[in-house]
């Protein structure tokens, strides 16, 4: 670069250099300042947080009450009106021990169910190419219409009487252990990953399970993990059907159980308002717990990076 008496020699540049930062311009005295928006922000989250753990707080608060207090002065009580005792009224009138293995049986069957189906189904319909693909994906749209209430009857006629599988928990876990939505959230999730990763599978002579169990499931993690949550969250809190099944206290879910204790002994508890959010924290306590457990896993994944190019 030719220099002349015209041009500032701190100006000059070499070939392929990049050109010198300009000096920031200084900030107009009337142009506003933005110092206050992330304490806003944060403010406002800190709000929104409050209001949605509220309910949590209140529950557990009012199952350690002593003496009950429904108003609103009940969310800051004396610490001396704090106790165990409703939580061991609880365990009193049933074992809750056996209760959660009760539910931990039947609420893992299901998901046990439900992903390996969910899985399979979901797999097929999203890259596999057969006749009636089409037909039996919009079926599968179509029975999520309709309600499990509908179909309680058949199904215990179906489980009870046809298979005698009253009084056990396979016969609790039939029903559940397809879900719909489960198939269509694998499907969805099957349908974005590279199709160029098939076909280098299959290429290299692997069968469609080895492509499977080795390619597609390990980049749907987060679709396995939503499944696994959404699917927990029904069978624990269900109640209508495993109390058709059996009427053994010994067989009997959590879920069942609580219901049967609010509706025949919290009445007569010396704290019934206490009692009965005693009860729905041991109920809710299982799936806060595995949502905290999860929720870190809850991330997208990167489906293309197997690809060059």
């Amino acid at each position: 670069m030719a220099l002349t008496p015209d041009t500032d020699i701190a100006t000059a540049r070499a070939p392929g250099r990049a050109a010198p930062r300009r000096a920031e311009q200084p900030r107009h005295a009337g142009q506003p300042r933005r110092r206050h928006a992330p304490v806003f922000r944060f403010l406002t989250l800190l709000a929104g947080a409050f209001v949605f753990l509220f309910p949590f707080y209140y529950m557990l608060i009012g199952s350690l009450q002593a003496e009950p207090d429904s108003s609103p002065g009940g969310a800051f009580p004396n610490p001396g009106n704090l106790t165990l005792h409703n939580y061991r009224e609880i365990n009193g009138a049933i074992d809750l021990l056996q209760s959660l293995i009760n539910s931990g049986i039947f609420t893992g069957g299901v998901i046990l169910g439900t992903v390996v189906f969910g899985v399979l189904a979901g797999y097929a319909l999203a890259q596999l190419e057969f006749r009636g693909r089409g037909v039996a994906f919009n079926v599968m749209v179509l029975v999520q219409v309709v309600p499990f209430q509908l179909l309680t009857v058949p199904l215990y006629v179906l489980i009870v009487r046809n298979y005698g599988l009253a009084d056990s928990y396979l016969g609790m876990i039939l029903p559940f252990a397809i879900n719909s939505t489960a198939v269509f959230v694998f499907r969805q999730y099957f349908l974005q990953l590279p199709r160029e990763l098939f076909d280098a599978a299959r290429i290299d002579g692997a069968s469609e399970l080895t492509i499977l169990l080795r390619v597609a499931v390990p980049l749907v993690k987060p679709a396995l993990l939503t499944a696994v949550l959404l699917t927990f969250i029904g069978p624990w809190n269900e109640f209508l059907w495993p109390f058709l099944i059996t009427k053994e206290a010994g067989m009997q879910p959590l879920a069942v159980s609580l219901a049967n204790y609010m509706n025949n002994v919290a009445a007569r508890a010396a704290n019934p308002f206490g009692a009965i959010l005693a009860g729905a924290c041991v109920l809710a306590a299982p799936a806060v717990a595995l949502f905290l457990l999860f929720q870190r896993h809850f991330v997208s994944t990167n489906l293309g990076s197997s690809v060059k190019g």
